[in-house]
């Protein structure tokens, strides 16, 4: 049976005991079986790179990862990959920093990573390469001679080509794209977005899933990521006997819980959503003293100029509201950037009476759908859903809104508050059933599935 081989820019590198638990990692679970390869940067910043890949083996799994120097990471992490694709690739085209000697350290740590895996891949390995980071690898991979099964997933979103074409290298990181057999979308928005590209800018073929140039064909599909949606939901059932969830059940003294978590970024439209708070105090105070907002979102990308600020203005809002509202035996807003362990958030999730959910823009958010998997079935609480999330596409039962629209944010979190039971349990059957369908193993199997059952390309009418 051929081997599957996972790349992504960072690796989770196992532990003494147990394998880190990070967002993919988590999502990618169930394909690591023994057998399967991880490849990807260590972490690790060196004055002197190896020349050939670090290797440990856990539970069979090979954990195969690159040191970078500290200039190399600097070009490719925080120049070009967040400096210039992640602010497009989410619409923000006023935070975009494109400098060429930023993508020529992008293109340089992607080379590197295609010649250092080159040098452990066997010829009939399965390849699947992740994220933005790793957009030209594709095509470097193929010239050192590899021919097998070559796949591609984006989980952040994409863009209309009147868009990309901002990007002085739109191009060539198109091109690059089509180098792969198959390319993962969130939703059917973002792949038809990837495929107007091609066409427009490169001249390529399109018949409906299929993107034909320079003599290759590739398929590029949506392909929703989920969770373990029952693993999850037994995960916050347990998480009830938390100490940091009792601690906060606690302190609730009988109030409602809403909850938010996010890292510390921009598209998740953080200053919006602790503004809508605010007017939801103003315009309804009703729920002054009835309910604590908390915020979690764990610090991220210090180094970038804009995560600073954000978090200056967080600050400011926090401080702001809490002046304004508080009284001597109530905090209205809770916000902290300590990250917290996966079976602690469950727990909170459980407790939550809201979760709000609301990203400028998101490739899919999987908040959105722990938060429904966490949910009692009995007393169940409700999601209020960013309508630009990708998730948005799928939980259509949520409370969708404009992450815009502080005042919309803010009517949806009274609507959700004073939602009657009977309506909150009929949503919450369907947003579960819906979680529970698509999981982490249906979105690893269908993806698999595709690239490596072989398909003809459809006949041209």
């Amino acid at each position: 049976m051929a081997r599957l081989v996972i790349v992504s820019n960072r690796v989770p590198i196992p532990k003494a005991r147990s394998m880190a638990a990070g967002g993919l990692a988590v999502a990618l679970h169930d394909l690591l079986v023994p057998g399967a390869m991880w490849f990807g940067w260590s972490g690790r910043l060196t004055s002197e790179p190896a020349p050939q890949p670090a290797v440990v083996e856990a539970r069979g799994v090979t954990f195969a990862t690159i040191d970078l120097t500290a200039e190399a990471h600097r070009s490719f992490y925080v120049g070009f990959a967040n400096g210039a694709l992640w602010p497009l690739l989410h619409f923000r085209l006023g935070l975009m920093h494109f400098r060429r000697e930023d993508y020529a350290g992008y293109l340089a740590v992607n080379a590197t990573f295609a010649d250092s895996l080159s040098q452990v891949l066997q010829s009939d390995d399965t390849v699947w390469a992740h994220d933005y980071h790793l957009l030209p690898f594709g095509r470097m991979l193929r010239q050192h001679g590899f021919n097998g099964p070559l796949g591609f997933f984006l989980h952040v979103p994409f863009v209309p080509p009147s868009m990309l074409e901002a990007m002085p290298v739109a191009r060539e990181l198109v091109a690059d794209l089509c180098a792969y057999d198959l390319i993962g979308f969130q939703t059917e928005e973002h792949a038809r977005d990837f495929r107007d590209c091609a066409n427009r800018m490169l001249g390529a073929t399109i018949d409906g899933e299929w993107v034909r140039l320079n003599g290759r064909r590739t398929r590029v599909f949506a392909n929703p990521i989920g969770i373990n949606a029952p693993g999850f939901a037994e995960e916050a059932e347990r998480s009830a006997n938390d100490r940091l969830v009792q601690r906060v059940a606690g302190s609730l003294a009988g109030r409602a819980l809403a909850i938010g978590v996010d890292r510390m970024d921009y598209s998740k439209g953080l200053p919006n959503r602790f503004e809508a708070y605010g007017r939801l105090l103003e315009r309804h105070p009703e729920h002054r003293r009835h309910i604590h907002f908390l915020q979690i979102c764990p610090r991220s990308r210090e180094e970038v100029d804009e995560y600073r600020k954000l978090r200056a203005e967080l600050d400011r809002l926090t401080g702001r509201i809490n002046g304004r509202f508080s009284e001597f035996d109530w905090t209205p807003l809770r916000y902290s950037t300590r990250p917290a362990p996966r079976a602690t958030l469950a727990g909170l999730y459980r407790i939550g009476r809201l979760g709000v959910v609301t990203p400028l823009r998101d490739g899919m958010n999987l908040v959105a759908k722990e938060f429904v998997a966490a949910q009692p079935d009995e007393d169940p609480g409700v999601l209020v859903l960013s309508q630009f999330a990708g998730a948005a596409y799928e939980l259509t039962e949520a409370l969708i809104v404009n992450p815009f629209d502080p005042d919309a944010i803010a009517d949806a979190m009274h609507v959700g508050l004073t939602m009657p039971l009977a309506e909150r349990r009929e949503r919450q059957v369907a947003l579960k059933a819906k979680v529970f369908r698509i999981t982490a193993e249906v979105f690893c199997r269908r993806f698999i599935d595709a690239l490596t059952t072989p398909t003809l390309m459809p006949v041209a009418a």
